[in-house]
């Protein structure tokens, strides 16, 4: 017995030590940990993105099982789930769907967008002379902004040259030096999507198989009783990742091409280039579609003003449709957060890790709150309190209800 005290004192004052020095080194000192970190990540990238891809495909794979191949090829056959060659077509005709969709967008779309990209370029001139105009303009028709905007000038000025100075040419430096080996980054980016790729289809074709040893684990770890509640919050979180990451694409590629087909017939300048940063930016919920209808308006405005008008109330409209059709119908309630919530995680989220954070940080924020709503009802139920937040409108404590055990007592 004093051998595993000793023991269990020993493994106690070790695994403290160790803590200490990991915080110590983490935040004061050469931060080895991180760089560890960092290292591993980079390893570890390629079967991220193929997780990350199987995931997203999972669905589709599942479409094209049941409702492509008969019932008999996917009855069980032993302790399989479906047979090798359904799973094998079903994924197969998965990235059939993937490459076409690609295929359509870079033979329609990326020439498109290459030649808006090149005449917005050539029309910078023209563009710069617009703007100089419309100053002009204003200062003419309105002198007491003349020396208010002098003054403006003279104030800034100096604090723009050490913008210049001290913060845009050290950046610009850093961005020769990447670009300088851009052509070996991007090697390496494709050679980990490929990779990726490799890893997704081993997954989608294992995975019930890898589902099983998850659940293998859980329950060596874990005891009978708490692996049900495991299972429980792992199912939550797929259902809400699952809902909003897949859902959000999905709807972003819906708004972007209905962008791209209504900007086409209204004959609206740089549709392609418009379209896809409306697409894109509709993936960050709440805040997107003003990220991505700002900057297009202004590009369609330094050509035609009406134009710009017009654009404006189709994006208030496609917003709307958008908002009450498409997003519900896709989406769901799949976060169950409200709008003040949404805000916030998406705050939270972009001051970290910017647009990744901002489009991330709903679905996490979401499982969060899940998990402490949950945390909020247990203790409820335990006290006997009512779950219902009407119930605490009033300013009273709300006490528990008599059991029925306690009254026969007291009579």
């Amino acid at each position: 017995m004093k051998k595993n005290v000793y023991v269990r004192t020993g493994l106690t004052v070790f695994c403290t030590v160790a803590a200490i020095l990991l915080f110590y080194d983490t935040f004061f000192a050469s931060r080895v940990l991180l760089r560890i970190g960092r290292q591993l990540l980079r390893a570890v990238m390629p079967i991220l993105y193929g997780v990350f891809m199987g995931y997203l495909l999972v669905p589709m794979v599942n479409f094209f099982e049941c409702g492509f191949f008969p019932a008999g090829m996917r009855t069980p056959k032993k302790g399989r789930y479906v047979s090798p060659l359904t799973r094998g077509g079903a994924i197969i005709l998965s990235w059939l769907v993937i490459g076409l969709l690609f295929y359509l967008l870079g033979s329609f779309l990326l020439p498109e967008l290459y030649r808006s990209v090149m005449q917005l370029v050539n029309n910078l001139e023209t563009y710069y002379n617009t703007i100089y105009g419309w100053v002009n303009h204003l200062l003419e028709n309105n002198p007491s902004f003349g020396p208010w905007v002098t003054t403006q000038m003279d104030t800034y000025f100096d604090g723009f040259v050490d913008w210049m100075t001290q913060d845009v040419l050290p950046q610009t430096q850093k961005l020769v030096v990447a670009v300088s080996g851009g052509v070996w980054t991007m090697v390496n980016f494709v050679m980990d999507l490929v990779v990726g790729v490799i890893v997704s289809v081993y997954i989608l074709y294992t995975k019930e198989r890898c589902a099983a040893h998850a659940r293998k684990v859980a329950y060596s770890l874990f005891s009978a009783k708490n692996v049900p509640w495991i299972f429980r919050a792992v199912h939550k979180v797929d259902h809400i990742f699952s809902g909003f990451v897949r859902g959000k694409l999905l709807d972003s590629l819906i708004i972007g091409i209905l962008c791209f087909v209504v900007c086409s017939i209204l004959k609206f300048p740089y549709t392609p280039l418009i379209s896809v940063i409306v697409g894109f930016t509709n993936i960050i919920p709440f805040f997107g579609p003003f990220l991505g209808a700002i900057p297009s308006t202004f590009l369609i405005l330094l050509v035609s003003p009406i134009q710009a008008v017009y654009f404006v109330i189709f994006i208030l409209v496609l917003q709307q449709v958008d908002g009450n059709i498409i997003g519900p119908r896709i989406l769901g309630d799949s976060t169950g957060l409200s709008n003040l919530w949404v805000i916030i995680a998406i705050l939270v989220g972009g001051s970290f890790f910017g647009v990744v954070g901002m489009f991330f940080g709903v679905p996490v924020f979401a499982c969060g709150y899940s998990f402490i709503t949950f945390l909020v009802e247990w203790r409820l139920k335990k006290k006997n309190l009512p779950l219902d937040s009407k119930a605490y409108l009033v300013d009273e404590v709300v006490s528990p209800p008599e059991k029925e055990g306690e009254k026969a007592k007291e009579s």
